[in-house]
């Protein structure tokens, strides 16, 4: 029988806390049986969503703090106020020991990644960790990032992002030698900012074994699926993300306004509500949800802080994906795999200082 995966929950993160992370754990342990739980938050609280869920409660331990970080703290206010005594330093420090094999928050994005940041710290190679999340796209999912962890960075960087992207769309889509493409104005390689002209140079001469570059994706191409993983530094990323999700909101919004019109267009409606219900659904972020800080010596999974309860169970089965199918060790293989090292050698004239 094979070990359970140990899941740490910031159980006061988010806009709701406790409501959403423990009933949306409980319907993520109908899916995935062999998970136990620790819950690190105000006892009382839980303790009486805990007791709703009979089957949740018997696989989770509960572990008191009333210190929770506010979703308007800044990253460096959340360190000095909350480290060692918040829900959410207690949950990344449970990976950090060794006590759970990933931590998943819905807390404050910025108060996350610096906390993770700095009580993992980063792996080997690694100089700034990253956001990446399932996209999902006309042909599948593809795996996108950086969504907003690291603003700029060198060729280098996008070429470490490329690596981490990989090795995540191996374990969570289940890809031998995933696609990658960079997020560039324009598909000539002749576009683009210098050091996204120059990480495209770099992946093509290093030949990665663990990946196979595709070239430039403009911005309509994540939708399309144009690759597995789509690069790209985190100003950009973010704002992709972001318009991503008002788009498929405004979408969903016109949806309602025209169905709610004319008499003809109700009846119209009700004969196609089964393709109504499909397209909400690929339209719904929440399943989606689910952020994998990468390049930490460690797994933490970040939530949308407005999402409900389903929506947080999709952010704790990534999390579950991750740590059942070894994503540090799938990291940590292509970071140091033997003649596909991230940087070539000082000799070769693409190398980066």
């Amino acid at each position: 029988m094979p070990q359970k995966v140990r899941i740490a929950l910031d159980a006061m993160g988010g806009d709701v806390g406790a409501p959403v992370v423990v009933t949306g754990a409980g319907i993520s342990l109908t899916r995935h049986p062999d998970t136990e739980f620790l819950l690190f938050g105000d006892r009382a609280m839980i303790e009486a969503e805990l007791a709703k869920h009979p089957a949740l409660k018997a696989v989770s331990s509960v572990v008191h703090t009333d210190v929770a970080v506010s979703m308007h703290d800044k990253p460096s206010q959340a360190l000095r106020r909350g480290r060692k005594t918040s829900s959410m330093w207690l949950a990344i420090d449970a990976v950090k020991k060794g006590e759970a094999d990933v931590a998943v928050s819905a807390g404050n994005t910025g108060a996350l990644m610096a906390m993770a940041r700095f009580c993992l710290r980063t792996l080997p190679g690694v100089d700034s960790p990253a956001i990446a999340a399932v996209w999902p796209t006309l042909r599948g999912d593809s795996v996108v990032l950086d969504l907003g962890a690291t603003i700029g960075g060198d060729a280098r960087h996008l070429v470490t992002l490329a690596v981490l992207g990989s090795a995540m769309a191996s374990v969570l889509l289940d890809l031998a030698r995933p696609t990658v493409g960079l997020l560039n104005i324009g598909v000539e390689e002749i576009k683009g900012r210098e050091e996204i002209r120059e990480a495209a140079e770099l992946l093509r001469a290093m030949n990665l074994p663990q990946l196979e570059y595709t070239g430039f994706v403009e911005g309509d191409g994540i939708g399309r699926g144009a690759a597995d993983v789509i690069v790209a530094e985190g100003f950009s990323g973010n704002i992709a993300l972001k318009a991503a999700e008002g788009t498929a909101r405004q979408i969903n919004e016109f949806l309602r306004g025209a169905i709610s019109g004319r008499w003809l267009s109700k009846i119209g409606y009700l004969l196609a509500r089964p393709a109504f219900r499909a397209l909400r659904d690929k339209l719904d972020p929440s399943k989606s949800n689910g952020g994998v800080l990468l390049g930490l010596n460690g797994i933490v999974v970040k939530s949308h802080g407005g999402t409900d309860a389903d929506g947080f169970a999709y952010a704790v089965d990534v999390g579950y994906e991750m740590a059942r199918y070894d994503l540090l060790n799938k990291i940590n293989q292509m970071l140091n795999r033997e003649g596909g090292g991230l940087v070539p050698s000082p000799s070769t004239p693409e190398s980066v200082s």
